[in-house]
């Protein structure tokens, strides 16, 4: 993938996003749209964010069904599937799951180039082979892993998720592969109330604060990374572990989502990994602070790596 060099700024890195490509929504609706357009917004200035490359039907064919995403792209779906995936269908609402995952492709270009590649969206760990849940309809993570071993751009791939929900999608879809390590760390009360087995579920309680969150991600879960020795990772970089989360129960701070992401691509950096991040979720009654804590992956990154 050939994309423009951009000289204006003083580091090689971009992020990419769909915040221009919207799609209906009931009124009232819970998906929060308004946060894709607040991160680009936030970060204008401090590099280049592009729009989203469509990501093509025969690379999504690589872990989802053919014949059930010619389904979506026609239309032909049930009232059930409507209600599991939690939007109604559209034309645009398809379109713009290809361009979220295409950015995380686009990233993941970038990653292997100079690093770390920012995906301003995606993260969509809940897609399953053929069922799409909870917002998400392609699963780019698993995409990605595939595309990267099944191309020779990486050996061992780890998925690191962070999102307060499990990515049970992402855990089903590469269970078996020997190649890829799928580490959630998750809400155990939480949804999806029917889990998946990733390679490692951390599973937390209620009301995980910063202190005990921290402690976790350098005690278990990044110590179980060095042990798989990845030499790509992909890091769902999920804003719905901070208190006064709409389906969030954790009570992180900002102070402490940005520790989690400094630790994380702190680690990857020293380690000489190429990361890519991604969005996931983030559904904060405060939607000033979801915008800040996603934007805050990207600020974080820069210090890191720039």
């Amino acid at each position: 993938m050939t994309l423009p060099a951009v000289p204006s700024f003083p580091h090689p890195f971009r992020a990419y996003t769909p915040a221009s490509y919207t799609f209906p929504l009931p009124e009232g609706h819970r998906f929060p749209a308004y946060k894709y357009a607040g991160v680009r917004d936030r970060l204008a200035g401090l590099l280049p964010v592009l729009e989203t490359p469509a990501l093509g039907w025969a690379d999504a064919a690589r872990v989802h069904d053919p014949a059930w995403l010619r389904r979506w792209r026609r239309g032909e779906v049930t009232a059930a599937e409507e209600r599991a995936f939690g939007l109604p269908w559209s034309e645009g609402v398809v379109e713009r799951a290809r361009r979220a995952a295409g950015g995380s492709l686009a990233a993941l270009h970038d990653a292997l180039k100079c690093g770390w590649g920012a995906n301003l969206a995606g993260g969509t760990h809940h897609a399953f082979a053929d069922r799409a849940e909870g917002f998400c309809l392609v699963n780019d993570a698993a995409i990605l892993t595939r595309m990267a071993l099944d191309g020779g751009w990486a050996r061992r791939v780890a998925v690191l998720d962070l999102d307060v929900h499990q990515g049970n999608g992402t855990a089903a879809l590469l269970a078996g592969e020997d190649r890829a390590f799928t580490l959630s760390v998750h809400g155990e009360r939480n949804y999806p109330f029917r889990k998946e087995r990733s390679s490692l579920d951390l599973g937390l309680p209620d009301g995980v604060t910063d202190v005990e969150y921290l402690r976790v991600l350098r005690v278990s879960a990044l110590p179980a990374l060095d042990a798989f020795r990845p030499d790509l990772l992909l890091y769902l970089a999920g804003a719905d572990v901070l208190a006064g989360d709409r389906f969030g129960r954790f009570h992180l701070t900002l102070d402490g989502v940005r520790e989690r992401n400094r630790a994380v691509l702190t680690w990857a950096h020293v380690a000489g990994i190429p990361t890519v991040t991604m969005m996931a979720g983030g559904y904060n009654r405060d939607h000033a602070l979801t915008v800040e804590a996603h934007a805050s992956v990207v600020l974080d990154g820069l210090e890191v790596y720039a």
